[in-house]
């Protein structure tokens, strides 16, 4: 009988020990701005995630690729745009968007599994379908009540194992939902944000209430009673989501893990207002971005660069260990076309053959503030619900911001809540002349082809040179920029450059 080598051994056992100092909680909240302390919020009540933020990396340049639910999160699940991927739009119900089944050697559940992590889910999940972003374990609790989340997760995170975990933790707060605050003097009430009425508190949370008159307007929002009393709605449902935070960090500390678990912070786009949510004006795509990598020496950074959801999945493997710099793609890569063979799916269109992912690691850059990681990120959107046809795309660095609403010709669809939003109707039912934000409830419904914006001297898209002779140069540019990514992105929708 051979009898191991004493280095052989140690080296077994220094490699499981390893594999269980590096976890990975990632947190994705549900239509939430940078509203936060950490990013100079006057208001926000948020210690526990301002608390990572000053041991970690704060992005101030973070975008979601789209502002639709299902939509972001199948980017932020697989590390690949939606021209690629597949799922452009709502996956639930009549819906009924999915991804390709050639995602799936890319899909963030199944590439941190075979790099020896277990996997675990809980809260909203939102894609499809279930074979592509297969997790090992799925436990529930209500997505309106992060603390309780965070009480069912503490079972997986500390399970018996010597495998590392990844914990996927996605709340529904503060998505709108719950119906309207009745106690409202006003006839046009608030909706309540996943807040119970009357000032209920959800269990075991210590409900944080705000004073509509004390909020900061974003800029994109009108200044009116009725956004004041949804904002306060609204900053409630993110307080809560704090108070998960707080809770996950506080298991973590108990169990010595939490210097053996890197944390990340998003959400899948941004606020549900009409201005932010479905658009891709910056209310809708500018997103809270936090990483604290325990191994990460320099903390406290607060990041200029640009990073997009598309980078998630390709930073995430690179901390497990499992990303292949030279092809941007997983070391252990299974065949998707084998997993599925005999199967009824393998009937099916399994998609296009993806090579590598869009994204690409953040991981090196987190200690370095003026680092770049995009020169130019691209952005886009098609579907929210089925209904709601409006595709455009987008193309931004530091200087423009192009915005081509290819079907111009059409009044732009309203999401249903947003739509029924006090802080909308408020303004349109007076006129489609009052204000709206930056624009007119007009303006806002009915778009140019396209919008141009010069970002860096007007980050609040205010003022469109797409007309302006004196930009036409340089706005062709950048019609050639986005051209260019959607022949890169097999956009199905290039082709309307050439027609309509």
């Amino acid at each position: 009988m051979k009898i191991p080598s004493l280095i052989a051994i140690l080296a077994l056992f220094s490699g499981a020990l390893f594999a269980t100092e590096k976890n990975v909680i990632f947190i994705i909240t549900d239509d939430e701005s940078p509203t936060l302390g950490c990013y100079g919020d006057p208001v926000a009540k948020t210690p526990a995630i301002d608390a990572i933020a000053a041991d970690g990396t704060l992005f101030l340049n973070a975008f979601a690729t789209t502002a639709s639910c299902s939509a972001s999160r199948s980017v932020v699940m697989s590390g690949l745009h939606n021209h690629l991927n597949g799922q452009y739009g709502h996956q639930h119900s009549y819906h009924k968007f999915s991804s390709f089944y050639s995602v799936t050697p890319f899909a963030l559940p199944r590439v941190m599994q075979n790099a020896g992590y277990r996997t675990g889910h809980i809260g909203k999940y939102h894609v499809a379908p279930e074979q592509v972003y297969r997790y090992e374990t799925y436990f529930k609790a209500s997505g309106r009540n992060a603390v309780e989340m965070a009480e069912k997760s503490k079972g997986f995170i500390n399970a018996e194992s010597d495998k590392p975990f990844f914990l996927y933790f996605a709340t529904s707060d503060p998505h709108r939902g719950g119906g309207k605050d009745e106690t409202s003097e006003l006839e046009l009430k608030a909706d309540l944000f996943g807040n119970l009425p009357n000032k209920e508190f959800h269990k075991g949370v210590d409900e944080v209430f705000y004073d509509p008159a004390t909020l900061p307007i974003p800029h994109f929002l009108p200044e009116t009673p009725e956004t004041r009393e949804e904002l306060a709605q609204y900053y409630q449902s993110v307080s809560r989501i704090d108070q998960g935070v707080a809770r996950l960090v506080e298991i973590l500390k108990e169990a010595d893990l939490y210097d053996k678990t890197m944390i990340i912070f998003t959400s899948d786009h941004g606020m549900a207002f009409a201005g932010g949510k479905t658009t891709v004006y910056e209310g809708g795509l500018r997103v809270p971005f936090i990483v604290r990598n325990p191994y990460e020496e320099k903390r406290g950074v607060k990041h200029q660069g640009m990073i997009s959801h598309v980078d998630i999945t390709p930073s995430i493997l690179d901390f497990a260990g499992g990303l292949d710099p030279e092809t941007n793609a997983p070391k252990k890569k299974k065949n998707y076309k084998a997993l599925y063979k005999g199967s009824e799916l393998a009937k099916d269109n399994l998609g296009p053959n993806i090579e590598a992912y869009h994204g690409k690691s953040w991981l090196s850059i987190l200690g370095n503030p003026e680092a770049e990681h995009w020169e130019t990120i691209f952005a886009s959107h098609t579907f929210h619900e089925i209904q709601m046809y409006y595709p455009m795309r987008v193309v931004r660095d530091k200087n423009y911001k192009l915005i081509w609403n290819i079907a111009h010709d059409l009044p732009y669809p309203f999401a249903s809540d947003l739509w029924a939003a006090s802080s909308f109707q408020a303004q349109y039912q007076q006129s489609l002349d009052a204000p709206y934000g930056q624009k007119s409830v007009g303006e806002y419904i009915h778009r140019p082809e396209f919008e141009f914006y010069r970002i860096d001297e007007d980050p609040f898209e205010a003022k469109n040179l797409a007309s302006n002779p004196d930009y036409r140069e340089e706005m062709i540019r950048y019609q050639e920029k986005l051209k260019a990514f959607q022949e890169e992105m097999k956009d199905p929708w290039i082709m309307k450059w050439d027609y309509e």
